[in-house]
């Protein structure tokens, strides 16, 4: 029969064996050594300056002094000495400096945590993952980087999502109280769609880029043309409202065709153009002169033009554009006038058109 125990080498109490009370000290003080075994440190190849009672290490690669030859084993200090515990495969050991649970394979100390985790059906970080959102996250930051060259690496990185069918859906969902207020992705098709909502039931798609073509289509741009549908009279030398009061598109209804004027929808800078037909009265002595005007006053510079040389009745023409930042609300109005006669701006060709580029 062994003097000691197989695993843990705790000395046996023999038979008639003297002064029985130091072989069992002598095993109590090997498992206070190694049960819950918790260890400061495991990179140390020299004992420290200090120990305290009961203080333990994994010895490091290497080691000298005191520890020379005990590359690895656990260094218990009891009893004012440092007493050698020879680790077996299976022992694990909390290193308390970094905060690590490690196990003994026989020949090394590895962590814990595994290399590999495969087919779960759940996951959840800081929260509990359920079987509509089988991956499920709360925390307040997230990194994804590249693996370098010099790790094995490319330097790339790259996140991939997929989706089965054209017709299927695949995105973001952008939520606020989880409330979704926008969506990115392909939806419904292969096109990629961005889309907006307030109440995370009704969405307008601001931006569509069509993957065959890679066309892009802003659907909620504010954009209208709108022509007059009869001709406007206008004396000489009086600045007049031309009467645009029909629209052939006015996304946005931002065009109010019952006041004759563009009613900006949103703050940015509009392009506008106008077109206008001169039709004569009772002359074409008439000289035609046109104009936009910001909020019913202002003539927006760089808008007005004129024609000069001799009109003939609806032939003549005016061609007028500009660009002008906008604030919400503000109202755009196309203005006609003559010189030397008075005349007409002929209808169906008289026409007015913007849109937001920015």
């Amino acid at each position: 029969m062994s003097d000691a125990t197989t695993h843990l080498l705790l000395p046996y109490i023999l038979a008639a064996q003297a002064q029985k009370h130091v072989t069992h000290n002598e095993a109590l003080r090997l498992l206070d050594g190694l049960v819950q075994l918790s260890v400061l440190d495991r990179d140390l190849t020299a004992p420290p300056g200090s120990p305290a009672d009961g203080d333990r290490h994994i010895v490091g690669s290497g080691a000298t002094g005191a520890w020379a030859g005990w590359d690895l084993n656990v260094a218990l200090w009891t009893d004012g000495a440092w007493l050698r515990l020879p680790p077996c495969a299976g022992w694990r050991a909390w290193v308390e400096d970094e905060g690590l649970l490690l196990v003994y394979d026989g020949s090394v100390w590895i962590g814990t945590t595994p290399t590999a985790l495969q087919n779960l059906a759940l996951l959840g970080l800081g929260t509990t993952a359920d079987p509509a959102n089988p991956f499920s996250a709360k925390l307040n930051a997230a990194l994804w980087t590249a693996k370098t060259f010099a790790e094995g690496g490319t330097g790339d990185l790259f996140y991939t999502m997929n989706k089965e069918t054209a017709g299927d859906d695949l995105g973001l969902t952008l939520q606020t109280g989880f409330v979704t207020k926008a969506l990115m992705g392909l939806f419904g098709s292969d096109r990629f769609r961005l889309a907006v909502s307030a109440d995370g039931n009704s969405f307008f798609d601001g931006l569509i880029v069509d993957n065959a073509t890679g066309i892009v289509d802003q659907p909620r741009l504010p954009r209208f043309k709108g022509y007059t549908n009869y001709d406007n009279y206008v004396a000489v030398d009086t600045w007049t409202k031309i009467g645009i009061n029909n629209t052939d598109y006015n996304d946005q209804g931002a065009f109010d065709a019952g006041n004759n004027r563009f009613v900006a929808p949103v703050a940015g800078t509009y392009l506008f153009g106008a077109t206008l037909l001169y039709k004569i009265n009772s002359s074409t002595n008439a000289r035609m002169r046109g104009r936009l005007v910001l909020n019913g006053s202002t003539e927006i510079r760089g808008s007005r033009g004129e024609i000069s040389g001799a009109h003939a009745s609806e032939a003549t023409a005016l061609w007028l554009q500009t660009m002008v930042p906008l604030a919400q609300g503000d109202t755009v109005e196309l203005q006609g006038t003559f010189r030397a006669a008075d005349g007409y701006f002929a209808a169906d060709h008289t026409s007015f058109w913007g849109c937001k580029i920015g």
